[in-house]
């Protein structure tokens, strides 16, 4: 029953995961000012992100024009950082990524493994921050509701209600989506 039960929440997640591309900034460390580093990169690189992607762009297309452009990404990026008088370096690159379970002001993710737009500071040991590029929720631009923006996006109702919350029960499936990850992380 367990096995069966954590098959459907693997399948519900793989379904939203394959929906969405997350942003993962990571901070060179934890100190105040390379915290407040991150944040000015953030913002530099979803101006960016804003900039090259058209509104109309699917997932597939998303991730192709940052993957091309992903020096361009890096660059401005590093030109924050050298503004801010650090000399740590920057990269950008794509990547599949394990995120756990994470509540924005308007939506939530389940914990999962995520296509992410992933931005390293220098070491990259601090506290980091994520979001969403695609649909996109965590850029400026954005003055539709996450419902809106996801259904454009291509979301199906099923999957916009369990990112907003809409549908009944999401904190348990998220909580056990969790589980399930961690238990399978323990085996492996």
């Amino acid at each position: 029953m367990l096995l069966l039960f954590g098959v459907w929440l693997e399948r519900e997640q793989s379904e939203l995961s394959g929906s969405v591309l997350r942003l993962h900034i990571l901070a060179n460390s934890d100190s105040e000012a390379d915290q407040r580093l991150k944040l000015k990169v953030r913002d530099r690189i979803l101006m960016e992100a804003e900039a090259l992607v058209p509104e109309t762009a699917t997932l597939e297309e998303t991730c192709q024009i940052l993957g091309s452009h992903l020096l361009q990404i890096a660059e401005a990026g590093a030109q924050v950082v050298e503004e801010g008088g650090f000399t740590y370096s920057v990269s950008a690159e794509l990547e599949e990524s394990w995120f756990p379970t994470k509540e924005y002001a308007d939506f939530s993710l389940p914990a999962g493994r995520y296509q992410a737009l992933r931005i390293e500071i220098g070491e990259g040991n601090g506290q980091n921050w994520w979001c969403v590029v695609f649909p996109p929720l965590c850029l400026g631009s954005v003055s539709e509701s996450v419902q809106e923006t996801a259904a454009q996006a291509g979301m199906s109702d099923q999957q916009v209600a369990l990112l907003t919350g809409e549908s009944e029960g999401y904190i348990v499936k998220f909580k056990a989506l969790e589980l399930w990850e961690q238990l399978k992380r323990a085996l492996n």
